[in-house]
Order: C-alpha cells, then structure tokens, then sequence
C-alpha cells in the first residue's frame, strides 16, 4: 500500500491514494488552515469507520444474511497533549436488515472488532474502544 501526500497552499494537502483516488485534507483556521475539507484525524477516525463497516456488512452478507444498511458513528476523544493520540473511541452500529437477528450482529462486530479491522485493531493501541449495536428491522424504516 502507498500514498503521496502533497502540500497544496496553506495548511492543504492532497493524497493520492495507491489505488489512484484523490483525497483533500485541511487544517483548522487557528493552525492557518482556510476549513476546506477535514483534518488528517478526521480521516483517520472515518476510515476507521469505513473499514468496521466493510467488515460487518461483508461477514453477514456471507453468510447470507438479508442486510440492507449499516451505519456506524464514532465518537472520539483526544489526548490534551502532544500527541494527540485517540484516547477513547466509541462506535455505534445501526444495521438494517430482513430478520436478522441480534446474536448474528452482535457476532459481525465482534469478529471484526478482534480479528478483521485492521485500522481499529491499530488504533486499539492506544485507545480504548466501546462498541454499541442495535439491529432495526427493515420494514421499521
């Protein structure tokens, strides 16, 4: 896997992914950013986010579970000094499926919480994650 990272103008940046996709990064107006697009740590707390989803919707829909949406909302706190590593994170999921049942996503998440997300295995360093699910039916949309 591999990035470039270019400085732009200000405090902007621009990655190119490995896979050849663009992302913008900006800092906050007090660090002499102009509130462009979301910080690095944003990022970071977002992919994290992605790669749990990704994790969960996979593992159901293989095991042939009618699952229809997945969201999950991070909270993240932050230590008060440099670095200002993710101290705490906590991720609440909200899947949305056709009678799928609450010990089938209970398992999803837990599976990847410990053995498949990569990112928050990671960020598991030095942060503490919760996790919080609930399971809605499809036809309670």
């Amino acid at each position: 896997m591999e990035c470039t990272v270019r400085w732009h103008e200000g405090m902007s940046f621009v990655a190119e992914t490995g896979s050849g996709h663009l992302v913008c990064m900006d800092g906050a107006p007090d660090a002499g950013g102009r509130n462009l697009a979301p910080r690095p740590m944003e990022l970071l707390l977002a992919g994290t986010g992605g790669c749990t989803a990704f994790d969960i919707v996979l593992i159901l829909k293989r095991g042939r579970h009618e699952v229809s949406s997945c969201e999950v909302k991070l909270q993240a706190e932050r230590a008060a000094t440099d670095p200002k590593v993710f101290t705490g994170i906590n991720m609440h999921f909200v899947v949305t499926g056709n009678k799928l049942k609450r010990e089938i996503v209970e398992r999803a998440v837990k599976l990847s919480a410990e053995k498949y997300c990569s990112a928050s295995i990671m960020l598991g360093k030095t942060a503490t994650i919760t996790h919080s699910f609930e399971v809605v039916e499809s036809g309670d949309v």
